[in-house]
């Protein structure tokens, strides 16, 4: 799914669906991979800004069969990979089949369940498999390497690396534990990594695929400019995403 990518991410609903499609073909035409945010309640892995999104788009009345008709609305206009990215507990209440099944029949490429730990995935892996959805596990700056192994075994897509330790948000630079990360990951897993958590500039998209990523994360800096501009963000944005890709020039 990823070959020196950059991969936007924003939140469904934020500050609303009609918007949040705007905003999609906006990150389109620069973007790799678009990560899309189901808002809850209790983001956990979440920093402030990303936080705050998740109740603009809660108090909006976004669903997730919202989410599912937005990728699926997308998918007219565009064939750029989706993820979708949430928390256990929407899988779970929904039923873990009927969930996978709707959001691959909407369009959606793969999924990170951020706090669906390896030890209690194999139903979640096994219907993934069974509908090709393309499975995200992450992997922090203190996963040994048999862990990783376990993780890399487990994404089918890629597997996340966390850049540091703590919760996500733009970072005017990028931790070294990243940089050590990705070392460890490329001599231990198969699959692509991506690194994300805190990266918001062209230098630092630059630095982590030099230092061997495959691809790089950049959330909080998105939404940042949501929470400015509101529904007028789209230019913002493509702007903003342009100017990240720069950093793929090497």
């Amino acid at each position: 799914m990823i070959d020196r990518a950059l991969i936007t991410f924003i939140t469904a609903g934020d500050p609303n669906i009609k918007a949040s499609l705007e905003f999609m073909l906006a990150l389109d035409k620069y973007a790799d991979v678009i990560e899309l945010g189901i808002p809850f309640s209790d983001p956990m892995a979440d920093g402030k800004v990303i936080q705050k999104a998740n109740h603009r788009a809660l108090k909006a009345g976004t669903r997730i069969k919202d989410v599912f008709n937005l990728v699926k609305e997308f998918r007219e206009h565009s064939n750029t990979p989706v993820v979708l990215m949430g928390y256990y507990n929407p899988v779970y209440k929904q039923g873990v089949e009927r969930f996978v099944s709707k959001a691959k029949a909407s369009g959606v490429d793969g999924m990170i369940v951020v706090d669906l730990p390896l030890e209690e995935a194999e139903e979640y892996l096994a219907i993934c498999e069974r509908y090709g959805m393309g499975t995200i596990f992450l992997a922090a700056p203190n996963t040994g390497e048999e862990r990783l192994r376990m993780i890399d075994e487990a994404s089918s897509a890629f597997v996340y690396l966390i850049s540091l330790y703590g919760i996500t948000g733009a970072r005017d630079r990028v931790s070294s534990l990243a940089f050590e990360l990705i070392k460890k990951a490329k001599s231990t897993v198969r699959k692509p990594v991506a690194v994300g958590f805190g990266v918001s500039k062209p230098e630092h998209v630059r630095d982590l695929i030099e230092a061997g990523a495959d691809g790089v994360v950049v959330g909080s800096a998105l939404v940042e400019i949501i929470e400015k501009y509101g529904e007028d963000s789209a230019y913002e944005l493509e702007k903003k995403v342009k100017n990240l890709r720069s950093g793929l020039v090497l």
